[in-house]
């Protein structure tokens, strides 16, 4: 048995009494928050109460965000946000969100202080990895797992191995962690980090803001990893100072603490990446992607749906136009983003540019509704997966890359970089 440990590892080991827990172990975690969503969460419901569960055992570490088909964009989809709403109010959850207060749930919750270092977290969501980008381990589980925990109050869980992940020297311009993490999963492929904890550092890391980490973290589960996690420093306490709901933890791993494997990037080869059909792994360098002309662009998601991901984009559309072509929609991740979208002023440089303002929704990213592609029709997107059919026909195309790329796209009509611009 080894005594040093990771970060994941020391998180593990408070969270079910231990003083150490080792790779393979299988254990039962007290939670810190629970989370599910308007498409996972009425499954979870009906499991709960096929169970003979009569109250969630802890309401007030339970959230329920309606976000992915919201506003209602067709009958079932209301169906689904009443069931959510009914039954956080007779289970007195105060951590519900209707629209206009909340927002897309990866981004809400540690944005609302209720995720905060140290913590353990499980969502009916598969990026609930996003919440490691404050050190804290979470991750995702189905439907029956989320109504078996609100019951319970726990889980368990299988200790991952963890893989470090070090990314050396300055980035270059236009780089950030959307291609970061393009850039890794492509090096590593979608089950790289299969059941695995992708732990993030190196000086690239530490120089990122915590939008970019929350952006890496987000996209751990496109590697197979069963969390991404990124050890708290001056700007993720920063983050949280006037945030937090409860005190942080921070914890840090040993310096000779077990990976798998580890894995170093030199930043400086790194340009900004493009996710071609129909893998994230499939990522080229910019100055690799050649002509490819587009027909939409969505900015937003949980994965770069924050205010520093629209300021970016918005400084590419300053006194510019959306090429006549194509489609440009912008969907800030929250109600508060939207708010400060107009307050900056970028909302008029969205609008301006001829560009759709979206009020927060998940909308596109899974294609529900606010930009669902037809046949034949090519996307780029600051989204997190381009699988066939995701973001509509399954002969439509979906490009992933970062707010600069996928701004200076819509400008141009195709594939390119704010450089041309």
């Amino acid at each position: 048995m080894f005594s040093s440990q990771t970060i994941t590892q020391k998180i593990l080991a408070a969270h079910c009494g231990r003083e150490i827990v080792e790779p393979g172990e299988f254990i039962r975690v007290q939670l810190d928050l629970m989370l599910a969503n308007d498409i996972t969460a009425p499954l979870a419901i009906k499991e709960f109460q096929k169970i003979g569960s009569r109250r969630v055992r802890f309401p007030e570490k339970v959230a329920l965000i309606p976000d992915h088909f919201v506003p209602a964009k067709d009958l079932r989809a209301a169906q689904q946000a009443l069931l959510l709403k009914k039954f956080a109010l007779e289970q007195g959850i105060a951590n519900y969100w209707e629209i206009g207060r909340g927002g897309i749930e990866h981004v809400l919750l540690p944005d609302e202080g209720l995720v905060v270092s140290g913590d353990c977290v499980i969502g009916a969501d598969s990026h609930t990895c996003t919440y490691g980008a404050v050190g804290a381990f979470s991750t995702g589980v189905g439907s029956t797992d989320f109504a078996a925990a609100i019951a319970a109050g726990e889980t368990w869980l299988r200790v991952p191995e963890s893989i470090k992940l070090v990314y050396r020297g300055r980035l270059r311009p236009w780089v950030g962690g959307k291609d970061l993490i393009l850039y890794t999963i492509g090096q590593i492929g979608v089950d790289g980090a299969l059941y695995q904890a992708m732990e993030f550092c190196g000086e690239a890391i530490s120089a990122l803001e915590m939008a970019g980490r929350f952006t890496m973290c987000n996209m751990a589960i496109e590697a197979g990893g069963k969390s991404g996690i990124i050890a708290p420093d001056e700007k993720t306490l920063a983050y949280e100072k006037h945030r937090a709901k409860r005190p942080p933890k921070v914890y840090f791993s040993d310096p000779d603490a077990p990976y798998a494997r580890v894995i170093e990037f030199d930043c400086a080869k790194i340009e900004p990446q493009v996710a071609f059909p129909h893998l994230p792994s499939n990522a080229r360098a910019i100055s690799q992607v050649g002509e490819v002309p587009i027909d939409q662009a969505v900015i937003g998601s949980c994965t770069n749906g924050r205010i520093e991901d629209l300021r970016q984009a918005a400084e590419i559309l300053r006194g510019r136009k959306v090429h006549p072509r194509v489609r440009l929609i912008v969907i800030p991740a929250t109600q508060e983003i939207h708010l400060a979208t107009v307050k900056e002023g970028l909302a008029q440089v969205f609008l301006e540019a001829g560009a759709v303002f979206s009020p927060p929704t998940c909308g596109p990213c899974l294609g529900g509704h606010m930009g669902v592609l037809a046949e034949g029709e090519r996307a780029i997107a600051t989204t997190n997966r381009n699988f066939i059919g995701r973001m509509g026909h399954p002969k439509s195309e979906v490009y992933l890359a970062n707010p600069a790329i996928a701004a200076a796209s819509a400008v141009l009509g195709r594939i390119g970089s704010p450089e041309e611009l």
